[in-house]
């Protein structure tokens, strides 16, 4: 069944409705609900959030409520065919059109849109902008324009496409329709150029934190990288993985390597014909290839969100695009790793590339480039350098990268810090890397003499140090967030506040000693072993996950749909573990809604039931979420680990929140645990969940309905005052009232 246009108000309580009943997920993530309130309210709107934060949510809920039809701006067909799929699947109306796409198809399409059938239009740049399509919007009632990629409108931008530039005439055909540009890559200019290229009205800006905690990044020198790659792959059985390299024949080479090895590996480069590239990344997608070998043409339209790993066989051009490429690991919050190899000639080889390839941005594509060798060259946290990069500040060092598992040695560089800081404010923040390194090692070049740098305080107070020690010095403070370059202003250096505090003496700046990168040392056997590590689960919930994954491929093959849209490997986790084998259990597991109980909650629950079960469930039929709660006891009955688990964090005081996030489950499940617990005759803290008026206001309604009527008429009853975990504590505290 699709969505009905006329069941929901746009309202935030609506939003959440649609997120638990078509996504299956209880609560927003951050920032989700007021970018959704922003959308809402007509706002022009712009998201900067890191890939598999949730950036299709934050318009597409909004989509789902509101009048019309939502436009979404999408580069990539393969982009567009992987939403709509997943929004057909969560029950969703929606379609696509490009250039795949036939005339007849299209007419269908363009009729649901008339008819107030459709909530998400899918559409390209070049089709959006083609003769009589924008006509055609025109008849429609159009709810928004969602822009997605919206960095590539940006000259400044590490994928600009001319084609995007067209979009300003959104604001100029649709005034009053409010525009929401979306991206997960860009720095402070790109986010400006975007604002500025789409002619947005005071948009909202959601900065969202860059940071994806759950991916493990690490950099391994550039030598047998086929063998590392085996090596990594020994322990990364069965995982799905993206290796990037440079060239098509690179990408060939490695693909050939690993089919010998027994490794089911493909490859994918601009050099395929369109139906070679689209036949290996359907077997991607529905995980027919484990390994998919591609130069950065891949993956850019890629949704599938169990892709466990990414390698960089090269160094990237540009930290925008390894953070792009490195998002599409992970996208399910559960665990993944990022692993790159470098060495000094992937920085020669690509240093000729860009020269060559766009001469009138030579000097910014090299000023990118060697932000991206410091950082793999880097002696500090790896992800404070990222989030730096993005403007965002890291408390802490983040203990889930190669750096912060075996940290170098640092000694206090507060006063070279503080000499090149004061060189940069004395020469008025104009100066770049290379210029302030000359001021500070006293050199008398034109540059230094016709700007008066030789007359500053600071000059020469850096002498005794050789140019490369400064230039490491340097990009350390820039990585550490003390500085930033303005690429707009002739690659000059700026102080950041943080900054300031250093130069003014009111924190103090650990430092690297500078290390030739040839005389790095190799991860240690220990380093290696740290950066496998991750969330083992016990030998019985990893062959249940097995058996629950091999279910999702059969049912995706026989409904010719990629894995992941049935359900996502964090989902397949938390049944693992949980084993709910009831409908209220199901629907409680994060991203079940009730479109995907209802067309697969009975395949998997009969699996989960034919492995075993869950003994605490076992007596309670699959559909008791329309049936009282069930009898307490006076005795106390057995209950299963994990309920017990919870029952012992409650008891020691912790509300439904914090056990959540110490035992890595959704409050959906606690709260389900806890209703189990006090059913089964555990005493709770009831009066934390249910007040007496609330108590007497269900009791009331209970009565209206006769008494044996359904927990949804109830439900419906009260107009969706109380939710269900409330109802059924308050119908289990009403049989023990009367002694039942």
């Amino acid at each position: 069944m699709l969505f009905a246009p006329e069941t929901f108000e746009p309202t935030v309580d609506s939003a959440r409705r649609v997120l638990k009943q078509y996504y299956g997920y209880d609560a927003f993530r951050p920032m989700q609900q007021d970018i959704i309130e922003s959308i809402l309210a007509g706002r022009d709107t712009v998201v900067l959030m890191p890939t598999g934060g949730g950036k299709s949510v934050c318009f597409q809920v909004p989509a789902v409520i509101s009048e019309g039809t939502c436009v979404v701006v999408s580069p990539l067909i393969a982009l567009m065919k992987d939403q709509v799929e997943a929004l057909k699947g969560n029950g969703i109306s929606a379609a696509y059109i490009n250039s795949s796409v036939g005339q007849s198809e299209q007419n269908s399409i363009a009729g649901d849109c008339m008819n107030g059938h459709l909530k998400l239009l899918y559409v390209s740049p070049e089709k959006l902008l083609s003769s009589g399509f924008l006509q055609f919007l025109k008849r429609l009632k159009v709810s928004m324009f969602a822009i997605d990629e919206a960095h590539c409108i940006s000259s400044w931008g590490h994928d600009f496409r001319p084609e995007y530039t067209q979009l300003r005439v959104l604001r100029e055909q649709f005034p009053q329709v409010p525009i929401i540009a979306l991206t997960a890559t860009a720095d402070r200019l790109t986010q400006r150029d975007i604002q500025q290229q789409l002619r947005l009205n005071e948009p909202q800006v959601f900065l969202s934190s860059f940071d994806r905690p759950n991916l493990n990044l690490i950099v391994r020198p550039g030598q047998d990288r086929i063998g590392g790659i085996l090596e990594f792959l020994d322990r990364h059985p069965g995982e799905a993985g993206i290796i990037y390299c440079l060239s098509r024949k690179q990408c060939e080479t490695i693909s050939q390597k690993l089919l010998a090895k027994g490794i089911r590996a493909g490859h994918y480069h601009a050099g395929m014909t369109p139906n070679q590239r689209g036949a290996v990344q359907e077997a991607f997608l529905r995980d027919d290839i484990q390994v998919i070998v591609a130069t950065i043409a891949f993956g850019m339209g890629i949704d599938k969100s169990n892709v466990r790993w990414v390698i960089h066989y090269n160094l990237p051009k540009n930290i925008e695009g390894y953070y792009q490429e490195i998002g599409r690991a992970g996208r399910d919050g559960a665990p993944a790793t990022a692993l790159m190899f470098y060495n000094f000639g992937d920085v020669m080889s690509l240093r000729d590339m860009l020269t060559k390839e766009n001469p009138h941005l030579t000097q910014l594509n090299l000023t990118k480039l060697e932000r991206m060798q410091q950082f793999a060259e880097a002696a500090s946290c790896r992800r404070k350098i990222l989030l730096n990069y993005f403007g965002e500040t890291l408390g802490q060092d983040c203990g889930n990268c190669d750096i912060c598992r075996n940290p170098p040695t640092t000694f206090d560089g507060t006063l070279l810090a503080q000499k090149a800081l004061s060189a940069v404010a004395r020469m008025r923040e104009r100066a770049s890397i290379g210029l302030l390194i000359d001021v500070l090692r006293g050199m008398r070049n034109q540059a230094v003499l016709s700007g008066g740098y030789d007359q500053i305080k600071t000059y020469g107070a850096g002498a005794d140090l050789p140019y490369l020690d400064w230039y490491s010095y340097i990009h350390q403070m820039l990585n550490d967030g003390l500085l930033y370059i303005a690429y707009e202003e002739g690659y000059s250096l700026k102080i950041t506040e943080l900054g300031k505090e250093v130069l003014q003496g009111q924190r103090q700046l650990p430092l690297k000693k500078f290390q030739p990168a040839e005389k790095a040392e190799k991860p240690t056997r220990a380093s290696k072993k740290a950066a496998a590590a991750a969330a083992t689960p016990t030998d019985a919930t990893a062959e249940l996950f097995g058996h629950l994954r091999a279910l999702r491929k059969r049912i995706a093959d026989e409904q010719n749909v990629p894995p992941y849209v049935v359900f996502s490997d964090t989902t397949l986790q938390e049944m693992a573990q949980e084993r709910p084998v009831t409908r209220t259990a199901m629907l409680a597991i994060s991203g079940v809604g009730m479109k995907k109980f209802e067309t697969y909650g009975e395949a998997f629950i009969k699996e989960i039931l034919a492995r075993g079960g869950n003994p605490a469930e076992s007596e309670t039929p699959a559909d008791s979420a329309d049936l009282p709660a069930p009898k307490a006891r006076k005795a106390r009955t057995e209950i299963n680990d994990t309920q017990d688990t919870t029952f012992q964090l409650h008891r020691a005081g912790m509300g439904v929140d914090d056990i959540a996030v110490q035992r890595g489950l959704s409050p959906s499940t606690i709260r389900a645990h806890l209703e189990n617990l006090y059913a089964k005759g555990y005493q709770i803290r009831l009066e934390e969940f249910l007040s007496m008026d609330d108590f007497a206001e269900i009791q009331t309604a209970v009565g209206q309905l006769g008494g044996s009527s359904l927990l949804r008429d109830l439900f419906d009853h009260l107009r969706e005052k109380h939710d269900y975990f409330k109802l059924r504590l308050a119908l289990t505290y009403q049989k023990r009232l009367r002694g039942e």
